[in-house]
């Protein structure tokens, strides 16, 4: 897997985390990582770019979640402590996650896995990056 993070400006400054690559147990963490480090470095929203992912593993959804925390401001130490918290999250359809990490171009395989674990409920997803990136204000 590789992992490449970019700016890109829309109605609002926007980091665009791509992933190359399948995520899994092997390298979720260092997806973790990039999404911490662009927030510590003073990024607001997210698009995460899934182009080129085409499996997605548990690790990929602790990932994915954890992702949310932490553009919540929550500094989750123990990412493998993600079930949890994804069982207690608020099932509300408008929920605060999808103001600030969003999803652009989930390949079917992924984009089952999402639906499967009713996680897809968490984000807004997206087809188009154009549209995806208009969506953020």
């Amino acid at each position: 897997m590789a992992i490449t993070v970019r700016q890109e400006q829309g109605a609002v400054p926007v980091t665009v985390l791509s992933i190359y690559g399948k995520l899994d147990a092997s390298n979720y963490l260092a997806a973790i990582t990039s999404a911490r480090q662009a927030y510590e470095q003073g990024a607001g929203d997210l698009l995460v770019d899934m182009r080129d992912v085409p499996f997605m593993s548990s690790s990929g959804i602790i990932a994915l979640h954890t992702m949310v925390q932490i553009f919540h401001g929550e500094q989750s130490e123990d990412p493998r402590g993600g079930w949890e918290a994804l069982r207690s999250l608020d099932r509300e359809p408008e929920s605060e996650s999808k103001k600030h990490v969003k999803l652009v171009n989930l390949q079917d395989r992924v984009a089952r896995t999402l639906e499967m674990t009713g996680l897809d409920m968490f984000f807004e997803i997206y087809d188009d990056f154009d549209q995806a990136m208009a969506s953020f204000s």
